[in-house]
């Protein structure tokens, strides 16, 4: 063996000890939240989030930092390349054109409104992406993705964490209340499906709300739901886009037009469609996939102070809420006009 073959592995030991602390610290976290949510019917993103805060002493200068600091980015971009995983090109096709157009239309128009009333409001532009990505792609996961990949800013990570608390905890009202909606406008299945598909933002949430309704309803409003998953690439685009410019204006490196992760969760998309995927492992990737970032999530919530959260005003939550319901009265429309 070559001497820069066992400096090379040497290097990794080293760097594998240093990190082990503090990875293993935000899988206990993440276990906690898992079980804690499957007994009480909480999104665990949120009890991820509030016992990570809990435990923020473990961020400090310690055994358990730089674990930390690289469980919120490097395995933050594991999970959402894996979120790939979770659909094929067949299942969006086999829905027809208009749940497609209603997808793209409601995605991009809602970012862009959430980015005109962040500016209204006073907040960066890039809050507005953070918060209207989230709101209209998949909800936490897309915040983790969006966060990923927009520049770095001192207040990001809090924003980050105030957007995964409000999505989440309105996702689960949306879960409670959509189907009351559904049953008021006397929607059929497949159109209550595409409505709960396109509006609610977390994946549980949804197959939660359409299940509730019927068979059909939940089997289309998962498939919209994955649709809107599929949009998460080409805003990480716009995102990388963004960060790229900005890197080039401050004379910084540029860093790459699509990130690795994106590229990757394009792949696993694409072999997904093949068929030759498993069951099983389509169920492993996505199982990984929530794991990453569930684990990434609570070492966020680690390196934030409470009091930065509870410090953000009345401004941001309001912008959320009428993202929200901007979504919903858009999707329908859009389905009465597609109708």
């Amino acid at each position: 063996m070559t001497t820069a073959a066992i400096t090379t592995i040497t290097a990794a030991r080293e760097r594998g000890r240093a990190l082990f602390p503090g990875i293993i610290a935000s899988v206990v976290v993440a276990a906690a939240a898992s079980f804690l949510s499957e007994h009480y019917g909480t999104p665990v993103m949120l009890f991820a989030l509030l016992l990570g805060m809990a435990m923020n002493f473990l961020a400090a200068d310690g055994p358990c930092k730089a674990g930390i600091e690289f469980t919120a980015r490097q395995v933050l971009r594991i999970g959402v390349a894996l979120l790939g995983l979770r659909f094929t090109f067949a299942q969006i096709a086999a829905l027809g054109w208009e749940p497609v157009l209603i997808v793209i239309a409601s995605v991009a128009v809602t970012i862009l409104v959430s980015v005109a009333a962040a500016k209204v409001l006073g907040f960066q532009p890039l809050f507005g992406m953070l918060t209207g990505g989230a709101t209209a792609i998949c909800g936490a996961s897309a915040a983790l993705a969006l966060s990923a990949a927009l520049p770095s800013h001192p207040g990001k990570e809090r924003a980050t964490l105030f957007t995964v608390i409000g999505v989440s905890a309105l996702s689960t009202i949306a879960m409670i209340a959509y189907p009351m909606v559904v049953q008021l406008l006397d929607l059929k299945p497949v159109a209550a499906g595409i409505f709960l598909g396109g509006t609610i933002h977390d994946v549980a949430q949804v197959v939660g709300a359409g299940y509730s309704i019927s068979q059909e309803t939940g089997d289309t409003a998962t498939v919209v739901k994955l649709m809107r998953i599929a949009m998460l690439l080409p805003v990480i685009v716009c995102a990388a886009m963004i960060t790229r410019a900005q890197g080039a204006a401050e004379g910084g490196k540029r860093p790459p037009l699509l990130p690795w992760f994106a590229v990757a969760f394009v792949i696993l998309a694409a072999v997904n469609s093949t068929g030759w995927v498993s069951p099983a492992l389509q169920g492993l990737g996505s199982d990984l996939s929530s794991w990453c970032l569930i684990a990434a999530i609570s070492a966020i919530g680690m390196k934030t102070q409470l009091k930065e959260v509870t410090s953000v005003g009345f401004k941001p939550i309001a912008l959320m809420i009428g993202e929200t319901l901007f979504l919903a009265v858009l999707v329908l429309l859009l389905m009465r006009f597609a109708g």
